[in-house]
């Protein structure tokens, strides 16, 4: 039987999760469902996306000097997008 991580919260954490709004729950359980299908193997959909050549070229480059691809890039903008 493999073990399960255990996860503890801090006593500061859970006040203020219990002083969390209805509104404020609806929206972080959303945001969460949302991270969460796209990670879980949610599928995917080609898109087609006009990007200016030079700002396009730009993201690329800088891309490929943090080792990451840009598609991936994006997808992380995306994401982190929705978080905020």
């Amino acid at each position: 039987m493999s073990e399960r991580p255990v996860q503890y919260f801090t006593k500061e954490y859970l006040a203020h999760c219990r002083a969390m709004t209805p509104d404020q729950i609806v929206g972080f359980l959303e945001d969460f469902r949302l991270m969460h299908a796209v990670r879980s193997g949610g599928r995917s959909r080609l898109i087609s996306l006009k990007v200016p050549e030079p700002l396009l070229e730009a993201f690329k480059a800088k891309a490929q000097l943090t080792g990451v691809q840009y598609q991936t890039q994006i997808k992380r903008l995306m994401e982190a997008w929705l978080k905020r």
